[in-house]
């Protein structure tokens, strides 16, 4: 009797082994940090005293776009989530440290985030709209269009809306390579961005 409950108790232990053993072999996920690929200067320009304060809110997006997980698209009108790929960050979110980091080192304006207790002279509302690996096609592209309005927060009025539409080809048909090209489509976006805003000044 006591030998076979030795047996019994020693199987278990092996099959528990062998599965503990098994989880190794099972695929990471990988997680992915959202860069603006434009060379950061070494230190921002100085903004003049009298240069107004521009708020900037927080990126909106759609709901489906509202994940850590790295967007896809097979076929036209259907989206999908890479399983094993993450960003650190959620987009919008992430979208918006970085366009206040490049604004402020332009130095034309005094950029805050929106909702604090500084009272701002202009308004910047941004919305990712699309953003996205199109794997329509090997390797494919990432889709990536940005809403803005800019505010005039004195004379109430809007100083100029404009769409912000950006297709970087991937270099490799994986998640890294849709990583890498979404900070690409991200940095061209903040280029065209702020050569916008310069023009609405």
């Amino acid at each position: 009797m006591k030998r076979g409950f030795v047996l019994a108790a020693l199987a278990l232990a092996l099959t528990g082994c062998v599965n503990l053993g098994s989880r190794t072999g099972t695929p990471t996920v990988v997680y992915y940090v959202l860069n603006d690929a434009a060379p950061a200067a070494a230190e921002a320009a100085s903004v003049r005293a009298d240069a107004p304060t521009l708020l900037v809110l927080d990126t909106a997006t759609g709901s489906f776009y509202d994940t850590d997980q790295l967007i896809f698209s097979r076929r036209a009108g259907t989206r999908g989530q890479y399983q094993l790929a993450r960003w650190t960050e959620r987009p919008g979110k992430r979208f918006s440290n970085l366009m206040r980091a490049r604004l402020d080192r332009q130095g034309v304006w005094h950029v805050s985030a929106a909702g604090g207790y500084v009272r701002g002279d202009v308004l910047l509302d941004t919305e990712l709209v699309e953003f996205y690996h199109d794997a329509v096609s090997q390797p494919g592209t990432v889709r990536l269009v940005l809403r803005a309005e800019l505010v005039d927060l004195k004379q109430r009025k809007l100083l100029g809306r404009r769409v912000f539409e950006q297709q970087v080809a991937l270099t490799t048909y994986d998640a890294a390579g849709a990583a890498q090209a979404s900070s690409q489509a991200v940095s061209r976006a903040l280029d065209e961005l702020t050569a916008w805003l310069a023009t609405l000044q």
